[in-house]
């Protein structure tokens, strides 16, 4: 049971400007780079802000397809700026736009990028991943900003939703130009991957199996799929993995392009997050971070325990010891009452089954006022 719950968890050159009809990239990583042009996001677009497409490059030379919302009224100005991914798995059409679009009403620019080898972006194979690679995207996409003529360069913040809140964590400690950053509903990736949930595995045991069988795997199949979110989900399942469909498998989050929409991840598209444990240095952030759960979240574990490692220097499931953060004061940890993992995606529905009824979960304006804050 705990292997078919990971499975789950892991389903997770500057173009500036809006693209037209005729823009597509060519390279070796992905033989033509094609966006879509009509809007597919499963949100409707907001009328207080203006939409574009945009690419994109990282330093391993891969190009990420993006989405850039301005406010509509913010003509001329030099505003502040927040580079957006996740879930892990997912895609910018789905929560990560979201959380883009409710930034840029309040005054942002806002950037919702697909991850490398992910939706729009190049890369191949397809849906792999790599903490180096995945942490470089949160740096390049800050690199986009700060070239942007309406962007103020010395106020630039990121948001990682879900896996890319731990990201988005390890992304801050390598970038001193990220000024602040919110980690919400956040797994650590390297954690889970390497110990499945709640530590169940934080033996060297059962890690040097999970290590031969995926090494095992680069030999019989390289490219096999695994970890899609699963399209029927018996009764007894946990609360999350229902979580997961009603999101993911219905109106309400479902994308033809999100690997937890579909098919998943390769199996060993994750096999460098098992060995790597990325939080390290989180303990030395010096710039504002807010950590963001949800109070009956499965996940709460992580974010609770990447809070206290980043201000103390230890954390329980944390073998690793630092010192106390040098700047304590500007790190917060906020807990949604009642809200699970998947409610902090886009809000929470009242109705799981089917379009339902957005409930008012996330604090849009407090998010909005900490960026403020913190980016001035």
């Amino acid at each position: 049971m705990k292997k078919a719950l990971l499975a789950i968890a892991l389903t997770g050159g500057l173009l500036a400007g809006c693209t037209s009809k005729e823009d597509t990239k060519t390279d070796e990583n992905m033989t033509t780079l094609n966006l879509t042009q009509e809007w597919d996001k499963v949100f409707p677009l907001s009328e207080k802000v203006n939409h574009c497409k945009v690419t994109f490059e990282t330093q391993y030379g891969l190009t990420l397809a993006a989405d850039l919302y301005t406010p509509k009224d913010a003509a001329g100005k030099q505003l502040p700026a927040i580079a957006v991914s996740g879930p892990f798995g997912a895609t910018k059409e789905q929560s990560s736009g979201l959380y883009a679009m409710k930034m840029a009403e309040r005054g942002f620019v806002a950037l919702a990028f697909d991850p490398s080898y992910t939706g729009e972006s190049s890369g191949e194979p397809r849906r792999t991943a790599s903490p180096d690679i995945n942490t470089e995207d949160f740096m390049a996409a800050v690199d986009f900003l700060s070239k942007q003529e309406n962007v103020d360069a010395e106020r630039i913040g990121i948001i990682g939703i879900c896996g890319w809140g731990g990201i988005a964590l390890n992304a801050a400690a390598a970038d001193t130009r990220i000024k602040a950053t919110v980690a919400s509903t956040m797994y650590d990736m390297t954690r889970v991957s390497g110990n499945d949930y709640n530590d169940a595995f934080d033996v060297e045991e059962a890690r040097h199996k999970n290590r031969d069988i995926l090494a095992r795997q680069r030999l019989t199949d390289p490219m096999a799929m695994a970890g899609g979110v699963l399209d029927t989900v018996p009764p007894q399942a946990p609360r999350f993995v229902h979580d997961y469909f009603d999101y993911y498998k219905t109106p309400r989050g479902y994308h033809k392009r999100s690997g937890n929409s579909n098919d998943g991840w390769r199996v060993i598209g994750t096999q460098a997050y098992a060995n790597s444990r990325f939080l390290y240095y989180i303990n030395e952030i010096r710039s504002a971070v807010l950590v963001m759960h949800g109070a009956e979240a499965h996940s709460r574990y992580f974010g609770e325990a990447a809070y206290h490692y980043m201000v103390e220097g230890r954390a329980e499931g944390y073998k690793f010891v630092g010192e106390p953060n040098p700047n304590p004061g500007n790190k917060q940890l906020l807990i949604i009452p009642e809200a699970s993992h998947c409610d902090l995606y886009d809000g929470g529905y009242e109705e799981l089954k089917g379009e339902g009824q957005p409930k008012n979960m996330i604090p849009w304006d407090t998010l909005a006022e900490f960026f403020r804050e913190h980016l001035k």
